[in-house]
Formats: structure tokens, sequence, C-alpha cells
């Protein structure tokens, strides 16, 4: 029981990530009007759901390389979920565009290194797989977004050469869709795989059973389909103001960092390598100043993410390590956290419908008040 239960919320988490990270696909492509926003969620659901098919290096390194599968159970992994998924409510509520990545892999060492010992979680592999990618991503995607930029506008824009630009943005947005796939699902069925290994069903070292890439590629698909407004808001008209030509370049990149990191096993935030990719294109176009001070509560928010989601993921996993009593306490307690953010959410709603206003600042005020 203890088994379904991490399941089924890792599974949860898959969904919050979907939705989450709508906005790392589609912010541009909705900002510019190259697609309407309810067929930009319904081509990047389609689009995760078939990247979640296509690799599994990623999943390999999150069930094998992160912390000791022999030295934890899984009640800890499901308070590592807990802290991941609380993160990824608070974030979402305030628009901030944070790592759902992050927020997973701190809210699993958290929950390893106060119940299983600071031996039990591999530093040395944390570093290589995760911290450098996540410093290096968004600065080469946003020097590519810049370098693409600069040229498009030089070569084209100013020549009057424009009317493929919004075919090239849906291509574009539509890779980044794949790749979103391709890397974010595979999170989850690192997790789940790691559950099934510390409880015994699946031999160390093993891969994610196909039932396992199913239902992590669906429910990050439902997820994205749903949309994450308020974040997608942020990164469309929060960052710097987006056209067609720019817009491209912005994904274009984006999604050749993320396949690369895909193919080396890297679990990438594609996240930081999105926003990356927006600000270096803003950059790059003189007549699109970046909105620094909004990149600036971005940047906070992904230094915190990790460290926030281990202080959430150590306490849920120091409960839970207690027994059965502490396992439900867990799961209670992130279930009115969960409630609670979305009821508050019900009140400053952000929509489809929000995009067609241009006045509309919900989501800049909610971080607002957070920063200050």
């Amino acid at each position: 029981m203890l088994v379904v239960l991490v399941v089924v919320t890792a599974l949860i988490f898959d969904f919050t990530n979907g939705f989450h990270d709508t906005a790392n696909s589609m912010a541009t492509s909705i900002a510019t009007g190259a697609l309407r926003p309810k067929v930009a969620v319904t081509i990047s659901a389609v689009l995760n759901l078939v990247g979640a098919f296509l690799s599994v290096e990623v999943a390999k390194t999150i069930s094998n390389g992160l912390v000791d599968d022999t030295k934890i159970g899984p009640a800890i992994v499901f308070g590592g979920l807990v802290g991941a998924i609380v993160w990824n409510l608070v974030t979402w509520f305030v628009g901030l565009p944070s790592s759902s990545s992050h927020a997973l892999f701190g809210g699993l060492i958290g929950a390893t290194w106060v119940s299983a010992g600071t031996d039990s979680v591999h530093f040395g592999k944390i570093v290589e797989k995760v911290l450098v990618p996540a410093a290096l991503s968004p600065v080469l995607a946003g020097l590519a977004a810049m370098i693409v930029t600069y040229f498009v506008y030089r070569i084209f824009v100013r020549r009057g050469r424009t009317a493929g630009f919004r075919v090239g943005q849906i291509i574009s947005a539509s890779l980044v869709s794949l790749a979103h796939g391709t890397n974010d699902a595979q999170k989850t069925m690192g997790v789940i795989t790691l559950t099934m290994i510390t409880a015994g069903t699946l031999p160390a070292g093993a891969g994610p059973p196909l039932w396992v890439i199913v239902s992590a590629a669906l429910a990050l698909a439902l997820g994205t389909y749903l949309g994450g407004w308020r974040i997608t808001y942020t990164l469309g008209k929060g960052l710097t103001d987006i056209d067609g030509p720019q817009g491209f370049a912005a994904q274009t990149s984006s999604a050749a960092v993320i396949l690369a990191s895909t193919n080396f096993g890297f679990p990438l935030s594609t996240t930081h390598v999105c926003s990356g990719g927006i600000v270096g294109s803003g950059v790059g176009r003189n007549e699109s100043p970046v909105r620094w001070r909004t990149a600036g509560r971005m940047v906070i928010a992904w230094l915190f993410t990790l460290p926030a989601a281990a202080i959430v993921g150590a306490a849920a996993g120091l409960v839970t390590s207690t027994g059965t009593v502490g396992t439900i306490a867990v799961g209670v307690i992130g279930l009115v956290i969960g409630v609670g953010i979305y009821l508050l959410s019900r009140r400053s709603p952000v929509n489809a419908g929000s995009f067609a206003s241009p006045t509309s600042t919900v989501p800049e005020q909610e971080v607002g008040r957070i920063a200050a």
C-alpha cells in the first residue's frame, strides 16, 4: 500500500510539473499570437506525451545516481515528493517559473539526508548531473538566443522578410514541448523506479517498466493541457515584449539545449533553459528591453528552490520515517496545503482569457507581494 501511495503521489507531482511548466513550451507562441492559448496547450500536451517515450537516460540518472537506494524506503521517497509538490504549488500561485526538477531533487535529497545520513546522498553526482547543468544551461540558451535573434533581425526582419516566422515559431515551440516531455517525464519515471527498487520489486540498476513510462507520460500531458496560466503570463509578458522572430529564436535555442542534455542523461531544468532563451532574445533585440527586475526575482526563486524543497522534504521525511502514522500525517498536511493554495488562487484567477487583455497584471501583483 505504501508503494501504491508513493506511485500515486509521484504522478500527482508529474501532473503539477505539467501545468507548472506549460509556460516553458508555449509562453512565447501565445504572447506573439502565433497560437491561441487553448490550441497551444493542446499541441504541447500531445508532444509532451510523445517525448516521454523517446529516452530513459534521465530516469536512470535519478533512480540509480542521486541517492543510495539501499538506505532508504518508499516512505522517505514519499516525504521528498510532498516537499516537491508543496514548492511547485507555492511558486505556481505567485507566478514564478521556478524549476519543478530542482523541487523534486531538493525534496528527495532533504528527505534522504535526515532519515538515512549524509553518506546516503551522492553529492558528487548531484554536482555533476544537477548543479553544473543548472548553472550552464540558461547561460548557453541565452547566448544562443541572443546571437540568433541579432542575426534574424539583421538579415530578415530589416528587409521585411517576416512571413515565415509564424510557422517557424509554431515548429520551434513544438520542439520545446517534445524536448520537455523527453526530459521532465523521465524524472517521475525515475522516482517511481527508485521507489520500486527500494521496496524490492525491481532489481538495483533497473530501468523504468513500460507501465511507469505510460503513466508518467499521461500525467505530464494532462497537467500540460490544463495549463499553468499564471506562469505562462510571467514568461510571455513579464520578461520582455516578444514578437514572432524573437520567439522563434528563443524557442529554437532552448529546444537545442534541452535535447542535447537529455541525450547525456542530465535531468535539466527546462524552466531555467527557456527563461534564459527569452532573456537572451530580449538582449539580442534592442527594441525589446528585458525587465531585469522580474528576471532577478526569477533567479532568486531558482536559487531558493532546491534548498527550500530540501527543507520541506527533510521535515516530511523525518515524520514519515517514524512509521505509518507519520506517513499519513504528512499526506494529510500536504493535501491541506494544496487545497488551500488552490482556493487562494481562485481569488485572483489567471486563465487563457487573461492573454486577451494587455493590461492584466495579476501575476505581477502576486509576485511583487511575495518579493516584498
